[in-house]
């Protein structure tokens, strides 16, 4: 099964109180799975990984052998892709966790999209972020 899995994650000062957020679409568009999670303080660009793996949890868990990761970063994108080195020592391990679960698929891609294309993963972060905050 071939799936859409949109990712998203956000901080609130970077670093701040951060969230990921993930929405996994049949290939038709419908959705199959949302999660969201508030995972304490930290920067954007490791929110942005933590909704990766959010996402790639949640695909697995619904049994997708195929999947297209759709985000905001280009970064996360670039890196994943191998286009750009991961230098930051705190994006490491979460890349390598990244490469590993995106290793259990049969088929994968990644690419970044404006923020706009990845509004309900970005509403998920948001939603998560006002909990964790107003809680």
């Amino acid at each position: 099964m071939k799936v859409v899995v949109h990712v998203d994650g956000g901080a609130r000062g970077n670093p701040g109180p951060a969230a990921a957020g993930a929405v996994v679409r049949s290939a038709d568009g419908a959705v199959l799975a949302e999660a969201a999670e508030a995972i304490g303080v930290a920067t954007n660009n490791v929110a942005e990984y933590r909704g990766l793996l959010l996402g790639l949890r949640r695909a697995r868990e619904l049994g997708a052998s195929e999947v297209d990761v759709v985000n905001d970063s280009e970064l996360v994108a670039k890196q994943v892709n191998g286009a750009y080195k991961v230098k930051h020592r705190d994006l490491k391990a979460l890349h390598a966790a990244a490469l590993e679960a995106l290793g259990g698929f049969e088929r994968w891609s990644i690419r970044s999209v404006p923020r706009a294309e990845n509004a309900a993963a970005d509403a998920l972060v948001n939603q998560a972020l006002d909990a964790a905050c107003h809680s």
